[in-house]
Formats: structure tokens, sequence, C-alpha cells
């Protein structure tokens, strides 16, 4: 069999899956994002002032950007391979004569592509407050896609082992949230006092959105080559347990 194909069939069946109801996967972060910038940007932006040189508006652009990519790769892997999980379609994958790195880069290419695109999206919306010219477009287009495969592949894993559709929503609400909103994305992590700047430097995130910033705007708190190198290893490390986890069958083959 074309592994081509196969990989190409399942990408384009993530991607019409998202489009067709994009009023749900396009249109709500559209909405958010305005409200952010709306709340945070501009009525309290405008008491905050500048961090590192930048105007508040503009500071917080980068992260809620990578906020929105991040939660949308992650929402769409988890759903959609938790679903083909539920109606047991999985199985037709499982009997096909397609290797899984085939499966596993089929379903994690649409996540990367959603996350993208809404994160296009909310970029566009964010014109609409601020004017960014951006500051290294290499940098911002690789951590951008670096960011959306790291959590298109928590996304996987999660659908791997959730037994529950209960399962599928712990982890965002319980964990991916809250790693968000303490990631950089409202401050600089110079503002927080001696032991929580420790602390922040555990949170992954905390690095994805400082050289997505870095890209952006030329501002970060944290090395760049660091930032590319924690990321790599995320991505190494959950390809390596997605592939183990697809191999042994775990959760879809009992």
């Amino acid at each position: 069999m074309n592994y081509c194909i196969a990989f190409r069939t399942i990408v384009t069946k993530e991607i019409f899956r998202f489009i067709r109801i994009w009023p749900q996967t396009l249109l709500p972060p559209a909405i958010t994002t305005a409200l952010y910038f709306l709340i945070f940007g501009k009525l309290i932006g405008d008491r905050i002032g500048t961090i590192s040189g930048t105007s508040y508006m503009d500071y917080i652009v980068p992260g809620i950007i990578l906020m929105s990519v991040i939660s949308h790769s992650y929402a769409n892997v988890v759903s959609s391979f938790y679903s083909s999980k539920f109606q047991h379609n999985i199985e037709e994958l499982l009997v096909a004569p397609i290797p899984n790195w085939i499966i596993l880069s089929g379903y994690i290419s649409g996540g990367i592509v959603r996350g993208l695109l809404v994160g296009v999206v909310v970029a566009l919306i964010s014109l609409l407050f601020t004017d960014i010219k951006v500051n290294n477009i290499p940098i911002t287009l690789a951590i951008a896609v670096l960011t959306a495969t790291v959590f298109a592949l928590a996304g996987f894993i999660n659908a791997i082992l959730a037994e529950s559709f209960d399962d599928i929503s712990i982890i965002p609400n319980f964990v991916l949230t809250p790693l968000s909103y303490l990631g950089g994305v409202f401050y600089s992590v110079d503002m927080l006092p001696g032991v929580w700047q420790t602390v922040s430097m555990g949170n992954p995130i905390l690095y994805m959105v400082n050289a997505f910033r870095y890209g952006l705007l030329g501002v970060t708190d944290i090395d760049i080559q660091l930032s590319f190198i924690i990321t790599g290893g995320f991505i190494i490390t959950l390809t390596s347990f997605s592939l183990y986890l697809l191999y042994k069958g775990i959760g879809i083959k009992n």
C-alpha cells in the first residue's frame, strides 16, 4: 500500500472534519481573542503601561496567539482519535497495512493544521487592536509549528489512554489551561518573586511563549536556544511514547 496515499487520506479527513464545523472550531477563538484584547489589552493594559519597553497590548499578543495554537492543536487530535476509538472505526486503521508512524503522523498533522489555522485567525484579530511587525519570521514559524506538534502529540496520548469522554477533558481543564495562563502569556517572568521565577522555569509553555514572543517582538525572558532544545526534547519524547502505545495496542486493542 502506498504510504503517501494513506497519510494524505488521514490528513485530509482530519482537516475536513474541523473545516465542516468551522462555527465550532474557528469562530469561538476569534470571539474569545477579541475579548482578551479588549479587556486585558485595552482596559487593563492602559493602566499597566509597558513591559520590557513594549506596550502591554503588544506584549500579550504573541502569548494569546500561541495559547490558541496550543489548545486547538491538542483538542483536534484528542477529540478525533478518541471518537474513532469510541465509534470503533479505529479498527479499520489497525487492520490496514499501515505502519504506526503513518497513523501517528496523519493525526498529528491534522492537529498542527488546525492549531496553525486558528493561530492565523487570532493573529488577524489582533491587527484590529495593534500593529505588530514580525521581528524574525523563521523563529516565529518554527516555534509555532513545533509547539503545535508538541500538543498534538500530547492530545494523541491523552486520547489513547482515555477510557471515557470525561478523561479527555481532565488534562485540558486541570493541566493545560493552568500551564498556559502561568506560561508568561500575560506577564513577564521577571515580574515574579524569586521563588516563583524558579517554579515557573519548570513550565514548558513558558519557553515556547517566550521564543514566539521573541520571533514577533524581539523580546524574551528565556534563552532562545534553550527554548528550542526543550521543545524539541518534548517532541522526541512524546513521539517515542506515542509509537510505543500504538505498538503495544494500549487503550485501543483491549
